[in-house]
């Protein structure tokens, strides 16, 4: 189960299509304009049980070397494990990044970008650029900003090698409540502009739009750029920071200042059980494809744990407390084998979004929001925030988002969403 929430962590890079050389360099970038056409689809593997995340396969370096990434909206800063040595790395050393004397060194621009608003801690300008990201599920990774080239592929079948910059980490830590993924680093895809989707964008090569879509069996796809988003059908709602109006979000946005908070976060908005009122009202929820679950509030919380009790009073599902695979699982007559098999004795969850004079609703069935355990149980997969630390904030997690084309626009500020077929890649 993970859980990547990062601490709030500017940069603008030349990059470059493969094959652009010499003279056709200054043609190509005076041909670019801020809003690029090339988008970038990434097929996704992982699930949300038994796995716990999905991950993305990346091409790093000269000759490009395949490397797996967690990803994660909830972050900003990519990093990979790093053979540097490495200390606390959880995967064989053949399989890290091994830096070959392209670290960012401390005065350079994107080193103050990482660490904004404080100044990079160097004695010497020449040190390397050095960074510290810890995660709300308490595992941690320390490093040095590199920079390299990546192997990326556009819609349209091309590639451009964009050289871009990440962490290259050779100190992990991760809790043993919270085993990490097997992956060999995390894909931050925040809103800092240290993140890699800011980094295309600073050169003019995508639109600063990003999205998924997570298979309920697995798999799925990533996106950068808006030529995959349907033009019809699509419900949005305006992105805005915790504690912060949405009118000054897109003012300083607009000017280009960073606000309160990197995480992609909705509100407010109620919440409808069964299509009725809970009473539940004002919240503000951060979209987060780095946590496997979503997480609410303890007040809500209990509301909605007491909803679903007493809507399966009466019903062939009983508590079970032997099952530790969540926080509630219920016994049927038989063990369960698919979740579609309990999903008409539960009610669906409805985000109801208030966007002015408009209502946009996100569904959240019973399939978005159970699973079922190794030993056939069905378990909730909704879990109280306020017990992992995350106190008043709600985490809308990888469960919740399956089957669905979950769109981060950040020209517009808003967020949006369309039931999709996560598993046939946009062509």
């Amino acid at each position: 189960m993970n859980l990547r929430l990062s601490l709030p962590l500017i940069l603008v890079l030349i990059i470059v299509p493969q094959s652009i050389q010499g003279s056709d360099l200054k043609t190509f970038l005076n041909t670019l304009s801020p809003k690029s056409p090339y988008s970038f689809v990434f097929p996704l593997s992982g699930n949300v049980f038994p796995l716990g995340y999905y991950s993305v396969s990346l091409q790093i370096g000269n000759p490009p070397k395949d490397f797996t990434f967690d990803v994660d909206t909830g972050s900003d800063l990519t990093w990979v494990q790093c053979d540097a040595p490495c200390s606390g790395c959880t995967v064989r050393t053949e399989l890290q990044y091994k830096p070959k004397s392209n670290t960012v060194p401390c005065s350079d621009p994107i080193c103050s970008a990482l660490h904004w608003p404080k100044k990079p801690e160097c004695q010497n300008p020449k040190d390397q650029c050095d960074y510290e990201i810890e995660y709300a599920d308490q595992g941690s990774s320390i490093g040095a900003l590199v920079v390299d080239q990546f192997s990326l592929k556009l819609l349209d079948g091309s590639s451009l090698v964009p050289r871009l910059a990440f962490g290259c980490g050779y100190d992990q830590h991760f809790l043993s409540a919270h085993p990490p993924p097997a992956t060999v680093g995390v894909l931050g895809l925040g809103k800092g502009k240290i993140s890699i989707l800011t980094q295309l964008v600073s050169a003019g090569l995508t639109r600063n739009v990003l999205g998924h879509c997570l298979s309920s069996k697995g798999g799925g796809f990533l996106f950068f750029g808006d030529n995959v988003i349907p033009s019809t059908g699509v419900s949005w709602t305006t992105l805005v920071s915790p504690g912060f109006d949405s009118r000054w979000e897109r003012l300083f946005t607009m000017l280009g200042f960073p606000t309160k908070s990197n995480h992609y976060t909705t509100g407010p908005a109620e919440l409808l059980y069964n299509g009725k009122p809970t009473g539940l009202s004002g919240l503000k929820l951060i979209f987060d494809s780095g946590s496997t679950y979503t997480y609410f509030n303890s007040k809500t919380y209990q509301a909605i744990v007491n909803l679903i009790g007493n809507d399966l009073k009466g019903k062939p599902l009983k508590d079970v407390k032997e099952d530790k695979t969540l926080a509630i699982c219920w016994k049927g007559a038989t063990p369960l084998k698919s979740v579609l098999e309990a999903k008409n004795l539960f009610k669906t969850l409805t985000i109801n979004f208030k966007n002015g004079r408009t209502n946009s609703q996100l569904q959240i069935p019973p399939e978005s929001y159970l699973i079922v355990s190794k030993t056939g149980n069905v378990c909730l997969g909704i879990l109280n925030g306020s017990e992992v630390g995350l106190h008043d904030s709600n985490v809308i997690g990888d469960i919740s988002m399956q089957g669905t084309m979950v769109i981060y626009d950040n020209e517009k500020q808003q967020l949006g969403w369309v039931s999709a077929d996560c598993d046939k890649l946009p062509k």
